[in-house]
C-alpha cells in the first residue's frame, strides 16, 4: 500500500485499471476450460455485475459527489443531479452511434447504425460500452485521492476498483464462451473477450488526469460516471440477464453484487 501510495497518480489509475482489464482477461479466459455455459449461472453473473454497478454508483461515486460539493461551498445536490445526468445522456450517445450486439441477442436486433462487422465484433463492443464508466470510475476516484480532496482516501479507491474488477469476471466469461459455442476457435474467442476490458485503462488514467487538474469538476466527474454506469446497467445488464427468463436468479445475483460492493466500499473506504 505505501508504495503504491508513492505513485504518480496517472501510474495509480493506470495501475488499478490494468487489475480491472487483467480480471476481464481472467474471465475470458474461462474458455479455455468450458464450451458453454449454464443458462442461469450466466444470468445469476450478469445479475451480479449489475448489482456491483448500483452499489458502486451510490457509494463509490454519487455520495462523495454529494459530500465534495458541500466542503467545496457548492450546493451540494446540484453536482450530483448534473452530472449524473450528463452522465447518462453521454452514454446514450454513445448507444448510438457505436455498432453493438446485446448478448443473446440475434444479429437483426444489433444496435448503432447499420455495418457488416461480424457478430463477434459487435458482441466485443457491447462489452466495450459497459467497461467506458467502470474505468472512469476508476480513475476519477484515484484522482480524486491525488488531489486531496476531503473525504477522499485510498482505501476506498481501491475498494472500488476491486469491486468493478469483480463483476468485470462474468463480463469476460459472458462474452468469449458465447463465442466459442458458436464455433469460434478457443484464442481467438478468449482474444474477443479480453479486448473488451482495453478500454477501462484507457478510461481510467484520462478520468484521474481531469479531476487532478481540474479539481472542481470532480463532484460533476463523480456523478458523470455514476450516470453512465446506472444507464448500462438499466440499458443492458438488467435486460440481458432476464432475456433467458431466469428473473429471479438474477435478482439474487443483483442483490449479492450490491451486498458485497457495499461492503467492500464501507468496510475499506
Amino acid at each position: 500500500m505505501e508504495w503504491f501510495a508513492r505513485q504518480n497518480v496517472m501510474i495509480q489509475a493506470l495501475l488499478c485499471t490494468l487489475f480491472t482489464y487483467g480480471v476481464t482477461a481472467l474471465g475470458s479466459a474461462m474458455v479455455f476450460f468450458f464450451k458453454t455455459i449454464n443458462q442461469k449461472v450466466l444470468d445469476g453473473m450478469l445479475g451480479f455485475a449489475g448489482g456491483v454497478m448500483i452499489a458502486a454508483s451510490f457509494w463509490s461515486l454519487l455520495s462523495p459527489s454529494i459530500e465534495m460539493a458541500e466542503l467545496m461551498g457548492i450546493t451540494p445536490w446540484l453536482p450530483a443531479v448534473v452530472g449524473f445526468l450528463i452522465g447518462g445522456f453521454f452514454l446514450r450517445i454513445v448507444d448510438r452511434i457505436l455498432p453493438h450486439l446485446h448478448i443473446g441477442s440475434n444479429m437483426d436486433e444489433a444496435e448503432g447504425p447499420k455495418t457488416s462487422w461480424k457478430r463477434s465484433v459487435l458482441l466485443a463492443l457491447a462489452v466495450t460500452i459497459h467497461n467506458i464508466p467502470e474505468g472512469l470510475a476508476v480513475g476519477v476516484g484515484i484522482g480524486a485521492v491525488a488531489a486531496g480532496i476531503p473525504g477522499a482516501d485510498l482505501a476506498g479507491a481501491l475498494a472500488l476498483a476491486m469491486g468493478i474488477g469483480l463483476q468485470n469476471f462474468p463480463e469476460g466469461a459472458a462474452v468469449s464462451i458465447p463465442l466459442r459455442r458458436e464455433g469460434m476457435s478457443r484464442t481467438k474467442a478468449f482474444l474477443y473477450g479480453q479486448f473488451s476490458g482495453l478500454v477501462e485503462p484507457i478510461a481510467g488514467v484520462l478520468g484521474a488526469a481531469l479531476v487532478f487538474y481540474m479539481r472542481p469538476i470532480l463532484p460533476y466527474a463523480l456523478a458523470f460516471a455514476a450516470g453512465a454506469m446506472i444507464f448500462v446497467v438499466t440499458e443492458e445488464v438488467i435486460p440481458e440477464s432476464q432475456r433467458a427468463g431466469n428473473e429471479h436468479i438474477s435478482t439474487l445475483g443483483l442483490l449479492l453484487g450490491f451486498a458485497l460492493m457495499m461492503a467492500l466500499d464501507v468496510g475499506l473506504g
